[in-house]
């Protein structure tokens, strides 16, 4: 027998005694001093041990009943399906010609697909103020494409320019968009001459582009139904535009000449679902994309250009439009006459769109 332990009495108390697999070791005699030491200190570990159980116990209760809360308390989420993307198109250029893409990059800014990035370039003139094709309309006819780090400008009748995409010794311009201070780097003088002889007003013109270390306009300062965290490069004041292909359709029909998606300029192109539906989705998701709407694009004289010609009527399909397609008398005061044609919407949460997803609309 070995010992193993001294009672604090000075009383033998605790022996080991080998059994055969050397694995026992018994209270072989405890002094009387001792026995009541041993029994508070059995009765105050059992306590311990009932307290603990119930905090954990209390804290498990209080997680589940955080989860079931959480749980039933929010809204339930329904997706439905409302159409399909027929068409993904990206404006590298501000009133350029519009890049159709299979796919594209979903950013909080808008549409991105390698290095071309939706209203990321912008004309404006010696002063810094923008030039669109309200005021020069052959813009539309001008195409801006990347390829092997350089940005390509095609145009009729002229030659393409290729520069390098980055030009960090380049000028950092001031520019005014819409009234809103905004900075792009310019683009060098080989594209100024090459936008100056295309549009040959005798006005000299240059080319911008807006890189993500510049600060960005807020979209609240020209829409205040925006977010105020919101922001964008050159766009007018969204970063994304949907449209559905038989609200077009429908426009057409009272036409006397079709139009085609191209004139109104929009970002993603939606088909089966019915003329105008597009204006009742409130949020959608389209694969993993979440986008939420703010509010319709008022239409001006822009959608007068025919974008295959660069032709401005100053007409059609404007004045149908506004026969129809007016806002509710309760909001003259967000769209005054303009008419509404197409759904501006915020990127919730980004991600990638294909050509051929289903669109759901999401319903709580």
């Amino acid at each position: 027998m070995k010992i193993i332990g001294v009672c604090v009495r000075g009383s033998l108390n605790v022996t080991r005694r080998a059994s055969p697999c050397e694995s026992s070791v018994v209270v072989q005699k405890v002094c009387s001093g001792c026995k009541m030491d041993l029994k508070a200190l059995v009765v105050d570990a059992l306590a311990q041990r009932k307290t603990t159980a119930l905090l954990i116990g209390g804290a498990g209760v209080a997680f589940l009943g955080f989860g079931l809360g959480y749980k039933y308390l929010r809204k339930p989420e329904k997706l439905v399906r409302v159409g399909v993307v027929s068409q993904l198109l990206i404006h590298p250029l501000k009133s350029g010609r519009a890049a159709s893409v299979a796919l594209a990059e979903c950013q909080k800014f808008g549409l991105k697909f390698g290095e071309l990035q939706d209203r990321h370039w912008l004309v404006v003139k010696d002063d810094g103020h923008m030039v669109t094709g309200r005021q020069q309309p052959r813009l539309v006819l001008v195409s801006l494409t990347c390829e092997g780090g350089h940005v390509c400008l095609n145009g009729p009748n002229m030659e393409e320019l290729r520069f390098p995409f980055k030009q960090a010794d380049n000028p950092v311009l001031n520019c005014r968009v819409f009234g809103d201070n905004i900075q792009g780097r310019d683009c060098g003088d080989e594209a100024s001459r090459w936008l100056t002889d295309y549009l040959g007003t005798g006005q000299t013109f240059r080319l911008v582009h807006f890189e993500p270390q510049m600060k960005a306009r807020l979209s609240v300062e020209t829409e205040p139904l925006f977010p105020k965290s919101e922001q964008v490069a050159y766009p007018d004041v969204g970063p994304v535009m949907l449209l559905s292909e038989s609200s077009v359709k429908d426009l057409s029909s009272k036409l006397e000449k079709d139009v085609t998606v191209e004139r109104f300029r929009p970002n993603i192109v939606i088909s089966d679902c019915q003329a105008f539906e597009e204006d009742s989705w409130e949020e959608l998701q389209i694969g993993s994309v979440r986008l939420q709407r703010v509010m319709s694009c008022g239409r001006c004289v822009f959608t007068t250009v025919d974008p295959e010609t660069g032709v401005i009527s100053r007409k059609e399909p404007l004045e149908t439009l506004k026969s129809y397609r007016l806002c509710k008398p309760s909001e003259k005061h967000i769209y005054k006459s303009a008419p509404l044609f197409g759904q501006l919407h915020v990127v919730k949460q980004t991600g990638i769109l294909q050509v051929g997803d289903v669109v759901y609309q999401i319903i709580r």
